[in-house]
């Protein structure tokens, strides 16, 4: 099992955000994410809403970065750690724009993208993007396929019922061979989503008892992965609690987890990763070698 961190700051949620994360920015940010770089960890992530409703956002939050410019400028201050959209939802983007964008950031960060992507369940933030909502699933599937062909190729073709290209340039293409695609979802069509066209489940909302019915009940390629995260933890106030949860997503089948972490400014933050690494490693989870090359 591999563990990455869910970056404070990004995402204004009000379920997991820190009080102190209102006033950071990307100074802190990029802060946590080298620390974490430094430490081993597997990937930091960034979710994606770009219009939130205004009577939504005090459920769901109204602050939420752009992934690609986030990235960009991690890509930078950062060597090894991957950078995993968590997610990116299909419906807003036609998938060339998707495979040219995040094909150059994969570039740009010398081949550490994970795509996390999802279809969208925010019907008022489809609208405001005038952005088909019903047909949602389909539509997705088929950006999906689209987007894998053009992340491999500069010459990309695809036939699909939604998106249709040949006879096209589209440079750069990813650095990767093949992106690592993690497909998020709560229900067992999301789950067939990505074991037919992605390399891991990311599901949520779903405790792990459940996630573990549900991945009982399809087969699984080789190598195939699943994403799963925690509820906020306090390694250094709470050990065991951290050691439980741990425990708890690698029974449910967790082969990557995603930390939330609970703290007091982005010093403490960086403290509590520390800790977690030493934690985890009671565990027997991975941690990347500072000299280990991600490509």
């Amino acid at each position: 099992m591999r563990l990455g961190v869910a970056l404070p700051v990004v995402t204004a949620h009000p379920a997991s955000s820190n009080a102190w994360e209102a006033a950071a920015g990307i100074g802190e940010i990029s802060s946590i994410a080298a620390a974490a770089d430094a430490l081993g960890y597997h990937h930091v992530t960034c979710s994606e809403h770009v219009a939130i409703p205004a009577d939504v956002a005090a459920e769901r939050g109204g602050t939420y970065w752009d992934p690609l410019a986030t990235f960009g400028f991690l890509a930078a201050t950062t060597s090894q750690i991957r950078l995993a959209t968590n997610v990116l939802v299909l419906g807003y983007h036609h998938p060339l724009e998707v495979a040219k964008r995040y094909g150059t950031l994969d570039q740009v960060s010398g081949g550490r993208l994970v795509l996390g992507v999802g279809v969208g369940s925010l019907e008022s933030e489809f609208a405001v993007l005038g952005a088909q909502f019903a047909d949602r699933g389909a539509r997705a599937d088929d950006a999906l396929a689209a987007i894998r062909s053009a992340f491999s190729t500069g010459r990309p073709t695809h036939d699909g019922p939604f998106y249709s290209y040949d006879h096209i340039v589209v440079e750069p293409h990813a650095a990767q061979r093949r992106v690592p695609v993690w497909v998020g979802g709560r229900t067992r069509r999301a789950l067939r989503r990505a074991v037919e066209l992605g390399d891991a489940f990311c599901p949520f909302a779903l405790s792990p008892e459940e996630i573990a019915a549900m991945l009982a009940d399809v087969e699984r390629p080789a190598g195939f992965g699943v994403v799963l995260t925690t509820g906020r933890l306090d390694p250094i106030a709470a050990a065991d609690s951290a050691l439980r949860q741990l425990n708890r997503l690698r029974d449910a089948g967790a082969t990557v987890v995603s930390a939330t972490i609970a703290s007091s400014s982005a010093d403490h933050h960086i403290e509590q990763l520390e800790s977690l690494k030493n934690l985890a490693t009671q565990l027997d989870i991975e941690f990347t070698p500072p000299e280990e090359s991600v490509t």
